[in-house]
């Protein structure tokens, strides 16, 4: 049963790819911040709705829907909805029609693929030993992320694995990447705003030298933490936003530091905000200004359970043949796909989204191209794992 399910799901996907393909070229140019996804979800709710399948709300956006109604294991395949506050820089007909905000992520590629599973799906629900639900989850990109949201909204329940994929722009399209054991790091945000009293910089010494101290926050706190962390824990503190002042000659009295706090060590994640806390606190102590300090604690690392990943690893050997089956490395990368994982046993695999001999782009970067032969690739992956995870004794 399981070969013959398999081999009509991939014709089935091979029928739907050309469809895949204008959806995903439909959201990307029409992206939507994250807790915003309302016309994404519409246009996947509708599209399950005419195969038959009956999808209910997270919230306002994002869904869930259950494909079978067998006594079996439930399993579970998620996908991210959200775009980025970035500038498409694309030259594709299809780039972002919304100013200041683009799919840098490859979401509308996930949000394709798991939607091409779906239909595959669709017309063999009967035939599955247990049920298969799909996870439309919004706001991925934020702190803290819609998986919670989801996780309250009945997407585990009753569930025994899930699985995710996520674009790699480092990897050809045609090969993904897979490791047992962590394969992302833990992040969580950084804000902090200095306040003091501003005046002249020809009198420095009658202020609270609040830009002195912003800098010297930005080089000390990883610099502290490099020596107050285990090396091995790869703690990381990077910078996005550093502001301060609007005129060279005035001490401005408020300034403002932001970034995210990364680490691939689970343990190191848990005591890490109050020792940030501290090390702010003891570094700008001595010029006199008074730091507001907001720490979101943000996702864990991923960490593929071994026997789910296995049932991956079969799956993606299925479709794409053993040669297309990477080892891959942990990144720093966060992704709120573990806060699923710190419930069910689950894994997720890199989706190589690179044209062979093309160039390599980076993710959250608004020139980011896919191929888009990745979109069909992932809807078979997604199918025939759920469909190998039913039938694996280890659901």
């Amino acid at each position: 049963m399981s070969a013959d399910l398999t081999a009509r799901l991939l014709d089935a996907v091979d029928d739907l790819s050309a469809e895949l393909i204008e959806i995903r070229r439909d959201l990307h140019a029409h992206p939507e911040l994250s807790w915003h996804e309302l016309r994404t979800t519409g246009v996947i709710a509708a599209r399950l709705r005419t195969a038959g399948l009956d999808p209910r709300p997270i919230g306002e956006t994002g869904l869930l829907v259950d494909i079978g109604s067998g006594t079996g294991p439930v399993v579970v395949l998620r996908a991210d909805l959200d775009a980025l506050p970035v500038d498409d820089r694309t030259p594709d007909p299809w780039r972002s029609t919304v100013e200041g905000v683009a799919h840098a992520c490859g979401h509308d590629v996930h949000t394709a693929g798991l939607l091409g599973a779906g239909l595959a799906l669709a017309p063999v629900a009967d035939e599955l030993p247990g049920r298969v639900r799909l996870v439309f989850q919004p706001a991925e990109e934020i702190m803290p992320g819609g998986a919670l949201a989801s996780v309250a909204a009945g997407a585990l329940d009753g569930a025994g694995a899930i699985f995710g994929l996520h674009c790699d722009p480092g990897l050809d399209v045609g090969t993904l990447g897979l490791r047992d054991g962590p394969l992302t790091g833990a992040a969580d945000a950084l804000d902090v705003r200095l306040t003091g009293r501003g005046g002249h910089t020809s009198r420095p010494h009658l202020t609270e030298d609040l830009t002195f101290a912003l800098g010297k926050l930005v080089t000390e706190l990883p610099a502290v933490l490099s020596r107050r962390f285990d090396p091995r824990a790869g703690v990381s503190v990077v910078w996005g936003l550093v502001r301060a002042g609007s005129a060279m000659n005035v001490i401005p009295a408020e300034g403002r530091a932001a970034g995210t706090v990364r680490m691939l060590d689970s343990v190191a994640w848990t005591e890490a905000e109050d020792l940030v806390r501290r090390s702010i606190e003891l570094i700008v102590e001595p010029y006199g200004v008074k730091p507001e300090i907001t720490y979101v604690r943000g996702v864990p690392p991923v960490v593929n359970d071994p026997a789910m990943t296995g049932v991956l690893g079969q799956a993606i050997t299925a479709v794409v043949g053993a040669e297309g089956l990477l080892s891959t490395t942990q990144s720093l990368g966060g992704e709120d796909f573990a806060w699923y994982l710190e419930r069910v046993p689950g894994a997720m695999a890199r989706l190589g989204t690179r044209t062979a001999e093309g160039p390599t782009y980076d993710l959250h970067q608004g020139d980011l191209r896919i191929d888009e032969q990745a979109v069909p690739i992932a809807a078979k992956v997604l199918a025939v794992t759920a469909l190998q995870a039913l039938v694996a004794p280890a659901v």
